[in-house]
């Protein structure tokens, strides 16, 4: 097949909820924009030599995040991190680390939703059961829960926003959950 059929046979991820937003006078839900993410596996003794290859600080507790630029790491468990980034992929940075780990790619598996407003947590908690007052979950705190019938990571980025990590088969799942408590709210 020549090259000019190939290209023209590229195809172009399209967000499966573009288009799509909720927005009230208490709680907004949207898209993210499309952001490299990296599913980060290793034990405590590479965890300073990842920080350093990734310009970032992995969190060692749990429900801790650390974000410096466009970069987050969210801490998931004693071994296990979630790695976003919007502009550059954490893989060519992981790359030239040579202590053991593992990193796998899982930027086409996710897509995100931005939850915002006064109202942000009440609405996730109409089908998700951690406790997202700012005492209990505080600007910053991240965590992998349930949403409904599915699983999520929570990343609270201020005082009344959220970003709400999921599947992209979920997607449609997570939105209308969201949108339906947001229009009772």
């Amino acid at each position: 097949m020549a090259k000019a059929a190939i290209k023209a046979m590229d195809a172009t991820r399209v967000h499966p909820l573009a288009g799509q937003s909720f927005g009230g006078p208490n709680v907004s839900i949207a898209p993210a924009p499309e952001a490299y993410r990296c599913s980060l596996r290793a034990d405590a003794r590479a965890v300073p030599s990842l920080s350093k290859a990734l310009g970032i600080k992995l969190p060692r507790s749990a429900k801790q995040s650390i974000t410096a630029a466009d970069r987050s790491a969210l801490w998931l468990g004693p071994d296990e991190w979630l790695i976003i980034d919007t502009h550059v992929d954490p893989l060519d940075d992981l790359s030239k680390v040579r202590v053991l780990h593992s990193a796998v790619d899982i930027s086409h598996r996710n897509t995100a939703l931005l939850v915002k407003g006064p109202r942000a947590a009440d609405v996730i908690n109409a089908g998700c059961p951690q406790d997202l007052s700012l005492a209990a979950f505080p600007v910053g705190a991240c965590s992998r829960t349930i949403l409904g019938k599915i699983e999520v990571v929570l990343l609270r980025t201020d005082v009344d926003a959220f970003r709400v990590e999921v599947w992209r088969s979920f997607s449609a799942y997570a939105f209308e959950l969201l949108s339906t408590a947001a229009s009772h709210n």
